[in-house]
């Protein structure tokens, strides 16, 4: 079906809609042949999930297991609207994707030409024609998949880069709807961008909805600046002529908002899960398993190029050979859950972190103590949540993060005001957490100073911290995150216009 045809586009019963790559549950195959679910890994579905079983909303993504073929995974069927996956009070719809899905759109052109070109091209990004056709294909399904669950009227809520052309192929499909996209990656600056062989195709994608959302002003403004100069230059593109003034491009007749709006947790609910004597007493037991250390470090991460894994414990190594830390009196924790590795650079990363974690435990573990305890594993929320209780510092090192949750959950599980967060400048969480330790993770001397810092804080000092932390996060959770986000899209006069970002600035670049 192309917005071209004559024949009505069907409609579903859901008025409200998320879009997203991933289902917040994956279907597994067991080894017998039987099919289960399980809850998804991963920060969007964090978010998301509280917030879709409170409005009794659908849900429209991957379910994680692969069709046998395109064919099947192309098929008329991909949704069937009738029979959803009921978890709770949420209704699922499951999107298949072939194994050439996956190499391509998900692998390829996902993540390893949109992610790192995103993350300031920390890996070199590449840029295959086949990907990009994957892609479009895959955004085609997923805009289609959409039509047919999404009521007349209805609200959808398009979520992060995999996506990016859905806004513009459901426009075109269903006028009727009100769409709203949201990157949860940083969006890159003009200059890294205009790499992109097909810049003006995603950007004319993200113009299809009502609302485009950033986590910072800053993606925001280099939103903007390329909508003028990729599209508003082109006067050969009849009726798509672009205007800006404050938090707006003008497409047309059609008028779209702009806004930051950095994501949060649901803090109350970590908060008081944090407290329950179950998860405090499996604290004090991690802590006895590791030997009782003076200090926990703790990192918790998926294992990706982008969260500096490897800049902490090269920090971490060059402390322990200058005697600034003990290694009689410091562990450190690293949760690395596995992540995209069928993808060469992810495979590399994880050889050289697993290198690095051998290393210094050969040169500084004894027998029965290493100094460094690595996971390669996702870890039960309860067992993480009790990793967050335990940690006297929390290690958060990204070289770039759009917003990087880890660190706001470990602030909301810290109600005993104790623990310190050393946070990278480079997350969308530091323009937030500003009483964090913040560091430069390129500065490997600043990283090695200020975990020093946190290690001997005065204790005093660290509460004062930590309850500044906690004020910030608790008030500012995903609940308010998601209806700043969607009073804006529906136009409500009340909502908060100030995180529409002011063009006035990028109109003079």
């Amino acid at each position: 079906m192309t917005a071209g045809e004559d024949r009505p586009v069907p409609s579903g019963d859901s008025d409200f809609v998320v879009v997203a790559n991933r289902l917040p549950v994956d279907k597994v195959r067991l080894p017998d042949g039987s099919t289960t679910w399980k809850r998804s890994p991963g920060g969007l579905v964090t978010a998301l999930e509280p917030l879709l079983r409170k409005r009794k909303g659908a849900w429209i993504g991957w379910p994680g297991i692969v069709a046998e073929d395109d064919e099947e995974a192309a098929g008329i069927d991909d949704v069937d609207h009738s029979e959803p996956i009921v978890d709770d009070e949420m209704l699922l719809y499951p999107v298949r994707l072939s194994g050439d899905d996956v190499a391509e759109y998900y692998e390829g052109f996902s993540n390893a030409t949109l992610w790192p070109l995103y993350h300031d091209v920390i890996v070199k990004p590449i840029y295959h024609r086949k990907w990009w056709d994957r892609y479009v294909e895959v955004n085609r399904r997923f805009a289609e998949a959409t039509c047919r669950v999404a009521a007349q009227g209805a609200t959808v809520w398009v979520q992060d880069y995999q996506l990016q052309l859905v806004p513009k192929m459901l426009r075109m499909l269903r006028p009727d709807l009100t769409i709203g996209f949201f990157l949860h990656i940083p969006f890159p600056p003009v200059e890294l961008f205009m790499q992109m062989p097909w810049r003006t195709e995603i950007i004319e994608g993200l113009l299809g909805a009502d609302l485009v959302g950033f986590h910072l002003p800053g993606g925001a403004q280099n939103f903007m600046i390329l909508s003028r100069r990729l599209l508003g230059a082109n006067t050969s593109r009849a009726n798509v002529g672009v205007r800006s003034r404050f938090g707006q491009v003008q497409i047309g007749f059609r008028t779209v908002k702009v806004g930051a709006f950095p994501i949060s947790i649901d803090s109350a609910e970590l908060d008081q899960k944090a407290r329950h004597r179950d998860i405090r007493r499996r604290a004090r037991e991690l802590r006895a398993e590791l030997g009782n250390p003076k200090k926990i470090l703790l990192g918790v991460d998926r294992l990706d190029y982008t969260k500096g894994i490897d800049v902490r414990l090269e920090a971490f190594s060059e402390l322990l050979e200058e005697g600034r830390a003990d290694r009689n009196e410091v562990v450190l924790v690293q949760l690395a859950t596995p992540s995209r590795e069928r993808v060469e650079s992810y495979r590399l990363l994880r050889d050289d972190i697993e290198r690095q974690v051998g290393h210094i435990n050969g040169e500084y573990g004894e027998v029965g103590h290493p100094v460094v305890q690595y996971l390669h594993r996702p870890l039960p929320r309860e067992d993480l949540i009790a990793f967050y209780v335990a940690a006297d510092v929390m290690l958060v090192t990204p070289l770039r993060d759009g917003m990087n949750l880890v660190a706001k959950e470990y602030v909301a599980c810290r109600s005993d005001l104790g623990g310190a967060l050393v946070l990278s400048e480079f997350t969308g969480a530091a323009a937030e957490l500003r009483q964090a330790y913040l560091v430069n993770p390129h500065d490997l001397n600043g990283v090695k100073d200020k975990i020093v810092a946190a290690l001997e804080q005065d204790p005093e000092d660290g509460r004062r911290r930590m309850r500044a932390l906690r004020r910030q996060v608790l008030a500012h959770d995903v609940d308010r995150w998601a209806r700043a986000f969607l009073d804006t899209l529906a136009g409500d006069p009340g909502a908060d216009t100030s995180q529409l970002v002011d063009t006035e600035q990028s109109d003079r670049m």
